[in-house]
């Protein structure tokens, strides 16, 4: 009778010798260094600079001075920058839920596989975010004016009078307009781009199951897509507190609706260049950055919890 033996206990493995670990460490810090310098240069030094600035400020008497977190306390009580972050609340509140609605609509309606010339569609919507936001907001500009675009042409033509987009009361909604058509292709691409990687057993087993398309969209593809639009509304909400480009260009069309203070960074921007208050622009700007990260951050974990 064979009787079995036990395999003999394997030999432990050496330790590689000090030399040999530090120049592994080494070569790991190698291939990040790079990334981490730029990131370093790029990011975190104009971070440190801008708290540095806002702990001074620029006397008459006695040049630069540390005023510790006066400037916070000044921004806190300013009116013109409460003003501001109401005004990119409001923007919020309306043109992000259009914007992103817009875009899951467009991209359910291309995975359905019911609209002809998807590709044709798909490439078309998605064009207008190629356009600079520089030329989208000239054009669009152009196009709301009274006397030289196409309101203007409109009533000439109707003999009908059309509201002045560019006036106090309609702008915010106008800019809301040139936003929502420059981002709209955008979200639809991340949205479809979800809804390509559903499993298709999902489907053959909604089919078998006899739910129809509405009960598709409900059950299979707005869970299976909710991470991205989480992300899409983060993305959003961190684009409108960063508002900017179209006031900016449109404030020579429409000098007594948009001023100087209309949006956080318009101000931020006006403070620094036009008032030469560096110091507390530099304020504003880290007010509005934490501002935005915790309404993102609330945003993010509503959304996590109701994923969960």
């Amino acid at each position: 009778m064979t009787t079995l033996q036990p395999p003999a206990a394997a030999e432990p493995r050496p330790a590689p010798p000090p030399a040999t670990r530090d120049r592994r460490s080494w070569t790991g810090w190698g291939f990040i260094g790079p990334f981490v310098a730029v990131f370093a240069l790029v990011f975190l030094a104009p971070i440190a600079y801008s708290i540095y600035l806002s702990l001074f400020r620029n006397q008459l008497i006695g040049g630069n001075q540390f005023v510790g977190l006066d400037n916070y306390t000044q921004a806190l009580k300013d009116d013109q920058f409460w003003s501001a972050v109401g005004r990119v609340g409001l923007f919020l509140a309306i043109q992000v839920p259009i914007m992103l609605g817009i875009a899951l609509l467009v991209a359910l309606a291309l995975d359905s596989g019911r609209l002809y010339g998807k590709s044709f569609f798909r490439i078309t919507i998605f064009l207008p975010y190629a356009v600079p936001a520089v030329v989208a907001t000239l054009m669009w500009g152009f196009m709301y004016g009274t006397k030289y675009g196409l309101v203007g042409d409109i009533n000439e033509t109707f003999g009908v009078t059309l509201p002045n987009l560019l006036s106090p009361d309609w702008v915010l909604a106008s800019i809301g307009n040139i936003v929502t058509w420059e981002f709209v292709g955008y979200n639809m691409l991340i949205f479809y781009s979800a809804l390509r990687v559903i499993p298709n057993s999902l489907y053959e087993a909604a089919e078998i199951d006899g739910a129809g398309q509405w009960r598709v969209i409900s059950s299979i593809k707005l869970p299976a897509i909710r991470g991205a639009i989480v992300i899409a509304t983060i993305f959003s909400i961190i684009g409108s507190f960063q508002l900017f480009n179209e006031p900016s260009i449109l404030r020579p069309l429409a000098p007594n609706a948009i001023t100087t203070d209309y949006t956080p960074n318009f101000y931020t921007y006006s403070l620094s260049f036009a008032g030469q208050q560096h110091n507390y622009s530099a304020t504003v700007a880290i007010i509005m950055g934490l501002l935005t990260m915790v309404v993102a951050y609330v945003v993010q974990l509503r959304g996590m919890r109701k994923g969960a």
